[in-house]
């Protein structure tokens, strides 16, 4: 049995589709993650990253089809939708002060059932975009597909990690930012709106969520489900606690479960026949395990998920 678990990861790891699975999904996770790591950074826990995703799944296949398949608006769309997401998500925790825990599971499980509504009531479609090859690159071994043969959508992700960490820490809006995550009432004496600044942490995960999921629909899958994310903004979430509060760390942590994720779509392409209710839990039997391991020996921000009320300590 040890021999054929050897094989079977040795058949994984030296097949090019494999690799294409693993960072098909691990760019849709860092797309949300490095918006989710800014919004982490300012002392938000943002659990509605999920309806985020799924709004502009929904909103991108709807713009892709009415727009006549312009992927240049399903993207416009796409990415409003998850900032009206965002939008309810900061005025109603750091402007009213709701419990951002519970505000965020409701817009989840609110975002979901429009979706699953609105998908059984319209009629459109939507298609796979075709890939652009850079040349030399693409023809690396391995990863040369799968990192630079992809649709236009995906490579985004190099343009959107690199900013998220300039503006966090090379902008005087980032250390602010940063500020009111580490200690809120010392930002609020130096004259920074502190809950500004965690709603625009916020509306920064909304826009990076927009672009995932509109990569999602238009990039990975071809079409829109409402079962499209499928609990994945919580792993993009937890990938932010697996790196421990660093921009690095959390792409690490999508790579690596956009690995898990592979691992359970190849085995069986591959012809290994394992119980499918295994492979499909194993994502999440991971993400729960990483969540066991990292939660307690990584620092958070201070004041990550407390409110900030003037005055109040």
């Amino acid at each position: 049995m040890i021999v054929d678990a050897v094989t079977a990861i040795f058949d994984v790891l030296t097949s090019e589709a494999a690799y294409i699975n693993a960072f098909t999904f691990a760019v849709f996770l860092a797309f949300g993650a490095s918006g989710e790591w800014v919004a982490e950074k300012s002392g938000t826990l943002n659990i509605s990253i999920e309806a985020m995703f799924l709004a502009a799944a929904f909103a991108a296949a709807v713009g892709y089809d009415r727009s006549g398949g312009n992927q240049v608006v399903a993207l416009l769309v796409g990415v409003s939708a998850s900032l009206m997401v965002a939008l309810v998500q900061a005025q109603m925790s750091h402007r009213l002060v709701a419990n951002q825990f519970v505000v965020g599971l409701t817009l989840n499980i609110l975002v979901l059932g429009l979706a699953s509504f609105l998908a059984s009531e319209l009629t459109f479609t939507s298609s796979k975009s075709s890939t652009i090859a850079i040349p030399l690159l693409s023809d690396l071994p391995l990863v040369g597909t799968a990192l630079f043969d992809r649709a236009w959508l995906f490579y985004l992700i190099y343009l959107v990690v690199p900013v998220c960490w300039w503006i966090v820490f090379r902008t005087r809006w980032g250390l602010e930012l940063r500020s009111a995550g580490e200690n809120p009432q010392s930002a609020d004496v130096s004259g920074i709106d502190v809950n500004l600044r965690r709603r625009q942490g916020i509306y920064v995960a909304g826009i990076t969520s927009g672009i995932g999921g509109t990569y999602l629909v238009l990039a990975a899958v071809g079409q829109f489900e409402d079962s499209i994310v499928g609990g994945r903004g919580f792993i993009a979430l937890i990938a932010v606690i697996f790196g421990g509060w660093t921009l690095r760390g959390t792409i690490a942590g999508c790579v690596l479960f956009g690995a898990v994720l592979s691992f359970r779509l190849s085995l069986p392409a591959l012809g290994y026949e394992l119980n499918g209710d295994l492979l499909a839990s194993l994502p999440f039997v991971v993400t729960i395990v990483v969540m066991a391991v990292f939660a307690s020996r990584v620092r958070s921000p201070n004041a990550l998920a407390q409110p900030f009320i003037r005055g109040l300590k």
